[in-house]
């Protein structure tokens, strides 16, 4: 591996079997290749997690690029036609787990990286984005504020592009919550209804009224709010008996018309009238956000064009991702190259297009660097 050369760091990194939380060597392969261009790296192990933080000069305006080395799990490795951990290249495609997501993207910014540079340029990368995200990027964040290492902007490398390279721009994310119901009823036989009290009958009234209207029509930026329901259990296994309790399970997915305290109100309000008795547990994994059109992104549109020749749709659309922390402390956007396979057996990445990538980033750092 030389510098510059984002396949060979790829491959090595893609070698490392960082299956979250496990780094098997990943971030080690991370801090040498940094303090080989003259980054200061800091190891910030969280509970069992370990994260690095890495910048390169001290001046405005400081600019980090964010991603993780944590990978999901391979699957059946025995389906994969080109093993997930070998980093094989075969007719110019680079195969294996974290080819996309996002692995490939961490060494073609790396690789981007100049020689020197206005500002201050970092990067936090954690293990822990796979999983709980409880110890990573919003830890590393935290111990950033603490040091006075918080940046003006940041750049996170998911694989956000849907067909070719630099069609999308991720701006912001929907939010994202999950709720669990338990109704509570009176157990009684099914042939004399009215001396019990079915707890089915009044769940699914409350789970219709929820699911009959829309919540919002969307906006500027987002797509609209959905609220599904994921699941639903009854702990019964007889016929001629109204159990004493049901369950359901959602997921709510919502645009900044709406925040996860009053969605929470909103089901809250919803169940007690047609429930009396209920619990409810409500388990939060981002609020919705937004980095509206203006200098930054206006930059990485420039870049992107310069570097590709397309001009990038602003998008929102997806899951959550560690963007969703960063926002806490500064403006941030995702870029990157396609995820058509990511998370799926032989995932990966063409080689043409990390080179493109990492010209990309180059592009990027120029303009928010110069």
């Amino acid at each position: 591996m030389t510098a510059g050369d984002p396949v060979g760091l790829a491959r090595d990194l893609i070698r490392r079997a960082s299956v979250t939380p496990s780094d098997d060597g990943a971030l080690g392969v991370v801090q040498s290749a940094l303090e080989a261009r003259g980054f200061t790296c800091w190891r910030l192990p969280f509970g069992e997690v370990d994260n690095l933080f890495a910048r390169r000069g001290t001046a405005a305006p400081h600019f980090c690029f964010a991603g993780h080395t944590d990978v999901v799990p391979p699957g059946d490795a025995a389906a994969w036609v080109h093993p997930p951990f070998a980093a094989q290249i075969a007719n110019g495609i680079l195969y294996g787990r974290g080819a996309q997501d996002m692995k490939g993207a961490i060494a073609a910014f790396i690789a981007a990286i100049p020689e020197t540079n206005a500002g201050s340029l970092s990067l936090l990368i954690t293990g822990d984005e796979e999983g709980p995200a409880l110890d990573g990027t919003m830890r590393v964040l935290e111990w950033m504020a603490l040091n006075g290492h918080v940046p003006d902007m940041a750049l996170v490398g998911e694989p956000t592009s849907k067909a070719v390279l630099g069609d999308t721009l991720k701006i912001g994310r929907r939010g994202s919550m999950n709720a669990w119901v338990t109704v509570h009823g009176t157990q009684g036989h099914s042939a004399y209804p009215q001396r019990a009290d079915n707890p089915v009958h009044r769940l699914l009234a409350a789970l219709a009224e929820l699911t009959a209207t829309p919540l919002d029509a969307g906006s500027e930026f987002f797509e609209a709010s959905t609220l599904q329901v994921t699941g639903m259990a009854v702990d019964n296994t007889v016929t001629n008996i109204i159990p004493n309790q049901a369950r359901a399970f959602l997921n709510i997915r919502f645009n900044e018309r709406h925040t996860a305290a009053t969605l929470t109100a909103q089901l809250r309000e919803t169940f007690a009238r047609h429930a009396p008795r209920y619990d409810l547990r409500v388990v939060i994994s981002g609020e919705s956000f937004i980095t509206p059109p203006g200098p930054f992104v206006d930059a990485l549109v420039r870049a992107t064009i310069r570097a590709t020749g397309i001009t990038p749709a602003l998008d929102t659309g997806g899951g959550t991702s560690d963007a969703r922390f960063i926002t806490r402390l500064c403006p941030v956007a995702e870029l990157g190259g396609v995820g058509n396979t990511m998370h799926q057996v032989d995932e990966c990445v063409p080689v043409a297009e990390l080179h493109a990538l990492s010209a990309l980033y180059s592009e990027v750092i120029k303009e928010l660097l110069a």
